[in-house]
């Protein structure tokens, strides 16, 4: 039987199972993609990883999986169909190519960004299209940028940006924000934002980076464009845990209610990376988080 199984191959799982391995814990990964790295994958330069400036999100990923590897980390490519917790100390994890007996269980599944789903939006993805202001922001000192959305994130990203860009527009869809009422103050007091009430993005356009943002009034019907050339989207994330809600605490968001321990309401499972409840979700975070994982199970196993 496995000491553990780790489900993702984020930073998350992939520091979990370096963790393990040199835990010396009999440890599987289970992946759903045959390429580890979870959404850095998507990144084109990660400029804020330690000591690691500008590498790839792809070399990134890699990197860690290949350390892993070598420390002897096993991995499948599987999608999971359920988790079985019949005694509360065996566990097994049912995957579409089998099913694998476990001590404990590290989630690390991570979480997805809500898309704008607009022309331009795929293709121009880390090529001026951004999710994360604090990962991407320091590309576009001085330049003119747009954030989409109107809840704290979209706020706090709007002023995170205004410390070094030209001019940052903020685009809502409605005439007021969700945001808390300290931000929006703090937005409407920073002279280099500029607010676009009533408005969604139509369409991204640039040629292999993003040049423009055609919009629409939706009150007035009226279309314009914006010349940017930045787009941060913060209309929101969900986690993946679709899967496990019925079995470990949730909030109402969907994220697994776990402190930085990663101990969830089930005992000997454990929650890593985006998916859990916490105040930054970076890479740096989600490597702590994975580490942090595997020394609570050490605890754990040791206990049991």
């Amino acid at each position: 039987m496995l000491d553990v199984i780790i489900i993702g191959s984020g930073p998350a799982g992939l520091s979990a199972a370096i963790y393990a391995m040199r835990a010396g814990l009999k440890t599987l990964v289970l992946e759903r993609q045959p390429m580890s790295g979870g959404q850095i994958l998507n990144t084109v330069d990660v400029d804020n990883y330690p000591g690691l400036p500008g590498i790839g999100g792809f070399e990134l990923g890699d990197s860690f999986r290949k350390h892993a590897e070598k420390l002897g980390a096993r991995f499948e490519t599987a999608e999971v169909t359920g988790i079985e917790t019949t005694d509360g100390k065996e566990k097994t994890v049912v995957t579409d190519r089998g099913r694998h007996k476990c001590r404990a269980i590290v989630l690390a599944m991570g979480a997805a960004h809500r898309l704008l789903g607009v022309p331009g939006e795929e293709r121009l993805r880390g090529m001026g299209v951004s999710y994360c202001a604090t990962c991407d922001g320091a590309f576009f000192r001085g330049k003119k940028t747009a954030v989409v959305g109107g809840g704290d994130v979209a706020l706090e990203d709007a002023l995170f940006l205004a410390r070094g860009c030209e001019r940052v527009y903020l685009i809502h869809r409605r005439d007021a924000f969700r945001g808390a009422k300290s931000l929006q103050q703090k937005v409407f007091d920073t002279p280099n934002i500029e607010i676009v009430w009533d408005s969604v993005v139509e369409e991204i356009s640039g040629d292999g980076m993003v040049e423009m943002l055609q919009i629409i009034n939706k009150k007035t019907g009226e279309k314009s464009d914006i010349s940017v050339q930045g787009v941060f989207i913060a209309v929101g994330i969900t986690p993946n845990t679709q899967l496990v809600c019925d079995l470990v605490d949730c909030d109402e968001g969907g994220y697994i209610r776990a402190a930085e321990s990663g101990v969830t309401s089930v005992p000997g499972i454990f929650a890593a990376g985006d998916l859990r409840t916490k105040q930054l979700r970076q890479v740096v975070t989600a490597a702590s988080d994975g580490a942090n994982a595997i020394t609570s199970i050490e605890r754990y196993l040791y206990e049991e």
